[in-house]
């Protein structure tokens, strides 16, 4: 992967096969998001090597091909291109010019009720995406606290909670996740509970 695309989008797993051709790839409806401002393009991988792009009433049928280093070739308005594709997550898909320092942001909207059409509707649809992935792992996790130069612990969210309710523990105490070492991050269960 070209440095220039790991320095902007951290974390991308390149595409296996295996893991994403059916469950994630085929037949999901990706949301081109570079250039959605001035026209919204929807493309959609179908299995026998066609690609359908939607924008506004018109949809275009062309083609796409994998080989088996998983290097994508796409037929585009502007001729054959080559392109490595990584996903961020399972609803983001990067796919990365493999002869220009340029990529495309997809973003999969197959499970979304709303609308994408807007750079206003992109960052909406990743903050709720990714407020729930923090959620999640915040309730899933555990954290010590400290009081009275003590430390107790490790509690999930939920038991902190629960002892704030009861008036067992401040909510304004100091947490650590498990694994972290010292207090620094200043975070306190009240933090955390926010965060449910």
């Amino acid at each position: 992967m070209n440095d220039y695309l790991h320095d902007l989008i951290p974390n991308l797993l390149p595409f296996d096969y295996k893991r994403h051709y059916l469950k994630r790839f085929i037949n999901q409806e990706w949301v081109l998001v570079n250039g959605i401002s001035e026209k919204k393009a929807v493309y959609v991988f179908k299995k026998d090597d066609i690609l359908e792009i939607s924008r506004k009433d018109a949809v275009i049928k062309t083609s796409w091909a994998i080989n088996i280093e998983n290097v994508f070739s796409i037929e585009t308005e502007d001729g054959l291109i080559t392109v490595k594709a990584y996903f961020k997550d399972d609803d983001v898909l990067v796919l990365n010019h493999q002869n220009k320092t340029e990529f495309a942001l997809f973003i999969n909207t197959t499970n979304y009720n709303e609308d994408l059409n807007s750079v206003a509707d992109v960052q909406a649809f990743l903050k709720n995406k990714y407020k729930q992935k923090v959620t999640s792992l915040i309730h899933d996790h555990e954290f010590y606290y400290i009081e009275r130069s003590r430390e107790f612990g490790p509690y999930t969210v939920e038991e902190l909670s629960a002892k704030v309710k009861r008036d067992q523990i401040s909510a304004y105490c100091f947490v650590r996740d498990i694994n972290e070492y010292d207090y620094s991050q200043r975070l306190r269960i009240y933090d955390l509970i926010k965060e449910l």
